[in-house]
């Protein structure tokens, strides 16, 4: 099977607008969470969220296409076209054929269902635009990136809640190494930072008042966010031949379901998904440097995912920096996994490891090193990247060093 790389990557989200912004907020420790502004929040118990602030659609889209796009779709959009930017990949008509799209997304267009909800109960209104399930559908966005950059190939859309992204990612990884495709755009976008968004997930009763404290003893729930990131999975000797630069080498994929409960958390899925990840990739607990671990801030998250990690990686828990980026850019649901393997990107190619923030007291149900507060220097070769779903579905992925055979 052929080795895959990743030669682009592009993101929107509460950190930054591209890759650069966001990783140096990253490194400085940076918590974009904050008041929402979106429309009734005076009626929402949960008044904060990690909202994408000053993004400006008209400096993206014509007003033309903007009919079409809800902001889960203008997110990936951007991400894309930077990560292509970077990748500086072009495709002609025989190359189009063998390149493609997934990503993943938990609620789609979000934003246009509530818009619509509300001219119809509210307004009492009897029509609604005619674009409304164009721009609603989970695969809009799947299918804006495939028409704006002739992607003929493989195109589908991924949504399994919060593990929609490394879902979609392993199986672009799959698609380009079992040879299906040559390249592929893959990742995740998510805009559910409205009224009715958020006030189904208050019902869920995870959601904290103040900030996201994974690991820490007094954490209190998620926070929400918004945002995307998308990447350019490549066929190596694809990337070798046009003299790409390569950010970092696909080294495996797991996936798992725990088959147990619709909301709470598995101790043996999550343990057969890492496993699993680990055995694809043909490495030993010992070869990962470094976990951006999955750590939503709930109670029970926290220390399942804790324990699955100790039963993985044995002993060499101890000496793995375990952290969870959702303490700055909030709790992405289907995209937050493609914004985390920013952070896994940053491990290997800066040596820098993003900080848990916010972190105030160490649980002693919780044994291993979260990195607290500061992000730290270090030399890491493969990152493992964790997603565990709502519904008991698990995705991890596993980055490593690019090395020339």
């Amino acid at each position: 099977m052929r080795r895959v790389v990743i030669t682009g990557a592009g993101t929107v989200n509460p950190l930054g607008k591209d890759v650069p912004a966001t990783l140096a907020a990253m490194q400085a420790g940076q918590c974009a969470i904050g008041p929402l502004t979106c429309r009734d929040v005076d009626r929402l118990s949960v008044q904060i969220g990690a909202e994408v602030r000053g993004f400006e659609p008209e400096a993206h889209f014509a007003r033309g296409s903007l009919s079409l796009l809800d902001r889960f779709s203008q997110f990936a959009l951007v991400s894309a076209r930077q990560a292509m930017g970077q990748a500086r990949l072009e495709l002609n008509d025989a190359a189009a054929l063998r390149a493609g799209v997934v990503l993943g997304t938990a609620g789609g267009g979000n934003i246009t269902v509530d818009d619509n909800y509300r001219t119809v109960y509210e307004e009492g209104k009897n029509r609604v635009h005619p674009f409304v399930v164009p721009r609603l559908m989970h695969n809009a966005a799947t299918s804006h990136l495939s028409m704006e950059f002739g992607l003929k190939g493989p195109g589908f859309t991924v949504s399994t809640a919060c593990a929609s992204a490394n879902h979609a990612m392993g199986q672009a990884f799959q698609l380009v190494r079992g040879g299906a495709a040559d390249v592929m755009l893959t990742g995740g976008s998510e805009a559910m930072l409205c009224f009715g968004g958020i006030k189904a997930w208050e019902g869920l009763r995870v959601m904290a008042r103040d900030t996201c404290r994974p690991f820490s003893k007094d954490r209190s729930g998620m926070v929400q966010g918004e945002g995307g990131a998308v990447f350019v999975f490549e066929a190596l000797e694809h990337a070798q031949a046009r003299g790409a630069e390569v950010l970092a080498e696909v080294a495996g994929f797991g996936m798992s379901a725990d088959a147990g409960d619709i909301v709470m958390p598995d101790l043996d899925g999550p343990v057969r998904a890492m496993r699993a990840a680990l055995q694809d990739a043909g490495m030993q607990p010992a070869d990962i440097g470094y976990v951006n671990a999955h750590g939503t801030g709930t109670a029970a998250n926290d220390r399942i995912e804790a324990q699955a990690l100790r039963a993985v990686l044995g002993d060499h828990l101890d000496r793995v920096p375990v952290s969870s980026t959702k303490s700055m850019h909030g709790h992405l649901i289907g995209a937050t996994s493609a914004v985390e393997l920013l952070a896994a990107l940053m491990a290997i190619g800066e040596g820098v490891i993003a900080p848990t923030v916010n972190f105030t007291e160490a649980d002693p149900e919780i044994r291993l090193d979260p990195v607290p507060n500061s992000a730290r220097a270090a030399k890491v070769d493969a990152v493992m990247s964790n997603a565990f779903a709502f519904g008991g579905l698990n995705a991890v992925l596993i980055l490593k060093r690019f090395k020339a055979a």
